[in-house]
């Protein structure tokens, strides 16, 4: 069938949809009412599409906004895009691109829709090395440059970059980052994983636990929280041993149960005894307590000589009887009474 020249020259000039290092676009399967490229809206000709999971657009607007400059082969069908020292080229209707000679994947390739070419966001944005980011309150789509991106997230301890938000062995190790290394947050995947870019331009998966990073935000923490408590739950009515060894979850104190679930899920490494746990973090008011701070308590005739954790709604999970074992218990005004402070770790 053939193509209007017109329309082929449309596509092929908007096809550069060469994909970022490859893998899948993510972006939402609701529908999209705005797309940003940084504080700019664009106002497309058209909606975005959703084809196999993949956002849409119309390109050739996005491309030039972006700094991309196109010449077209009538001969090969080609399209070549520069941007500085990158150079992208795309033959209509191929599932591969190349970018500096690097051959890379299309989950989606361009289409024509009603006259316009369509062609994957993320694909087109990350190839020139920007960032996308999904506003599922909005439903927004935001485009940062490259120049606007912020590398303000410190690395604490080597961590491993990863292909997949996990560790198993589907999940390529492509470097470890190094101490004190600088990287930008693309999203918050989950409690335990951060999608992040290197100042290099690479993009993959660093785990989200505190001990690696100094990045924080209210959501990650609620998220990390929530799996704590859902880790701690899996011990309820575990029975009560004062000085229970840390080497086993067959029996708990209030301190060696907290630093148990601090330490698996967490990876955070607090003292075995209660007085030198309150020692940890940051003191937190009462009144501004969120799920997974500590309250520390009078027991025992000592000023702290017990620990638990808040999970919300007035409530915190601890242990110190051999009756109750670990258990979910109101703050009330008999541990009130004995209150003397909160840490939060976290």
């Amino acid at each position: 069938m053939t193509i209007k020249k017109g329309a082929m020259l449309l596509l092929l000039l908007t096809a550069i949809a060469y994909s970022a290092p490859a893998h899948a676009d993510t972006l939402p399967q609701t529908p999209v009412t705005d797309i940003y490229l940084d504080d700019r809206k664009l106002q497309l000709e058209v909606q975005p599409v959703l084809i196999n999971d993949t956002v849409l657009v119309p390109m050739r607007q996005l491309f030039e906004d972006q700094g991309a400059k196109v010449t077209w082969n009538k001969d090969t069908q080609t399209v070549k895009a520069t941007k500085g020292d990158m150079v992208i080229t795309y033959r209509i209707g191929e599932r591969t691109a190349y970018k500096n000679g690097q051959s890379l994947s299309l989950n989606v390739p361009g289409q024509l829709s009603d006259g316009y070419t369509m062609m994957p966001l993320r694909f087109v944005s990350e190839a020139l090395g920007n960032t996308v980011k999904w506003d599922a309150n909005t439903r927004s789509i935001r485009i940062f440059s490259s120049t606007k991106v912020a590398f303000d997230t410190k690395i604490l301890y080597g961590v491993n970059l990863r292909s997949q938000p996990n560790s198993t062995n589907d999940s390529i190790i492509r470097e470890m980052l190094p101490v004190g290394e600088k990287v930008h947050v693309i999203q918050e995947v989950s409690a335990m994983w951060l999608e992040i870019r290197t100042r290099d331009n690479k993009t993959g998966y660093i785990s989200a636990k505190p001990k690696y990073s100094d990045y924080t935000s209210a959501s990650l923490a609620d998220r990390q929280a929530d799996e704590l408590i859902a880790y701690g739950e899996k011990f309820l009515n575990r029975p009560y041993e004062f000085g229970a060894a840390t080497d086993q979850t067959l029996t708990f104190d209030c301190s060696s149960f907290v630093s148990r679930l601090f330490k698996d899920k967490l990876s955070i490494d607090l003292p075995r005894v209660s007085y030198n746990q309150a020692k940890e973090g940051k003191k937190v008011e009462i009144n501004d307590l969120r799920k997974g701070d500590l309250l520390f308590f009078s027991a025992r005739g000592l000023d702290i000589g017990h620990v638990a954790i808040y999970v919300g709604n007035n409530r915190v999970l601890h242990t110190y009887s051999k009756e109750l074992g670990v258990h979910y218990e109101t703050l009330d005004d008999k541990w009130m009474n004995r209150f003397v402070t909160a840490r939060r770790v976290f």
